[in-house]
């Protein structure tokens, strides 16, 4: 994982990135919760999206939105957020011409943004939305959602209110074409203490399904030779709670 500085539509934006060693690997682009509120690319549930996806083989960045640690710029609550979105999958893309796969993820105020970013970029393939704001956000846009995706909320979340999300769910799963899958982590709050390696299981089970073209439950467990997989380096389990990277807040949206 390296440090990257990138151009973005108010100034310079700061990153995080890991090239894969795959050739032709996908891309991943990972979006944090809300600024105000403590956001930014080292939130912790932010870093087990990216290590999720680090970990099965795809290149892969997070970065933090205008106003927010290195990150030239003041917060716009929403399109300049997504002008900067924009920007760094344009950078994912440009440090990776060949890749022929693209995700987008995102947590609470990250989902909201990367959900409106999938309308506005066809070669978005999938997505996965933790917490989307549901209860403070209009989700209208999706009219109808342009991919599949997952959503994953906890059962016991304080801030996002747990109905409304699964109600967002079932709504964009009555659009026609639509295939979007619901996980919820019953004992789940908003920061999703102590069950932050549920989340990592529950999207690397997601996207190891549509990877290989499977459409079985998300819940479902590990065989061997996919743990084997995503713990190839160990880098989730035996270093997360070491990295110096990762934030411990209070509160995030």
């Amino acid at each position: 994982m390296v440090e990257v500085l990138f151009n973005g539509p108010a100034g310079r934006l700061e990153g995080r990135y890991h090239q894969s060693t795959r050739e032709n690997a996908p891309i991943a682009l990972i979006l944090h919760p809300h600024p105000q509120y403590g956001g930014t690319m080292n939130n912790k549930v932010v870093y087990t999206l990216f290590s999720c996806f680090r970990d099965l083989g795809f290149s892969v960045l997070r970065f933090n939105f205008r106003g927010v640690g290195r990150s030239v710029g003041t917060f716009e609550d929403g399109p300049g957020e997504l002008a900067d979105a924009t920007a760094a999958l344009d950078w994912l893309q440009h440090a990776n011409p060949e890749a022929k796969i693209c995700w987008i993820a995102g947590y609470s105020f990250g989902a909201w943004v990367g959900m409106q970013l999938l309308m506005r970029r066809p070669d978005i393939k999938n997505f996965i939305a933790v917490s989307p704001p549901a209860n403070e956000k209009d989700f209208s846009f999706l009219a109808p959602c342009p991919t599949s995706g997952l959503i994953i909320q906890g059962g016991k979340d304080e801030i996002d209110n747990p109905q409304l999300v699964k109600d967002l769910a079932r709504r964009l799963n009555m659009q026609r074409h639509s295939d979007i899958d619901y996980a919820e982590i019953e004992e789940g709050d908003h920061m999703y203490n102590n069950h932050l390696v549920d989340l990592y299981k529950l999207a690397g089970n997601y996207i190891l399904d549509i990877i290989n073209h499977r459409r079985a439950p998300v819940q479902k467990v590990f065989t061997p030779e996919e743990e084997a997989l995503m713990l190839a380096n160990n880098s989730f389990y035996d270093d997360y709670d070491d990295d110096d990277d990762v934030d411990d807040v209070d509160i995030n949206l």
